[in-house]
């Protein structure tokens, strides 16, 4: 009964930094909320079947990978050059040092810069920097939705 109750309350508390890390990227928030309902499993409220837990972790890594991909895929997509690529690629990398706001803002300038440096015009590089926001925005709307998803199973499960 104890271990069952610290097993929900430190899913509970990954559940929540799950939410959080659909943010702050330094933070895998989909993992952390899949490995919440793990922690449920392990209890006597958890019943997912193991199908259910195989697609969830499948889902899991899939929007994982995509929110590190989509940035730059969105960047090429919108017009960015390789530089383009690197520059966002970079400003996801130097943005992660300045939470919140950088993780938005740096792969948006990273794009802008790395166009200006391969000699684009300013609005191939804004049109650039625009699709590395979109990614940004798609990624973090597919890590929420994922994270938010595992979250009305796991109470689910606690309460029904």
């Amino acid at each position: 009964m104890i271990l069952d109750i610290t097993l929900v309350t430190f899913g509970i508390c990954l559940l929540l930094l799950g939410l959080a890390g659909c943010i702050l990227p330094v933070i895998p928030g989909p993992p952390m909320s899949y490995i919440a309902l793990l922690l449920l499993q392990a209890t006597r409220f958890g019943d997912f079947s193991l199908r259910f837990l195989l697609m969830g972790a499948v889902v899991t890594l899939v929007v994982t990978v995509f929110d590190y991909v989509v940035p730059v895929w969105a960047t090429k997509k919108m017009g960015g050059s390789k530089a383009g690529m690197a520059g966002a690629v970079i400003g996801i990398i130097v943005g992660l040092f300045f939470p919140p706001a950088g993780i938005i803002i740096g792969p948006f300038l990273g794009a802008i810069v790395g166009e200006l440096i391969a000699g684009r015009d300013g609005n191939t590089a804004l049109k650039s920097g625009f699709g590395s926001f979109v990614g940004f925005l798609l990624g973090t709307g597919c890590k929420l939705t994922v994270c938010l998803v595992l979250t009305w199973f796991f109470v689910k499960e606690l309460i029904f």
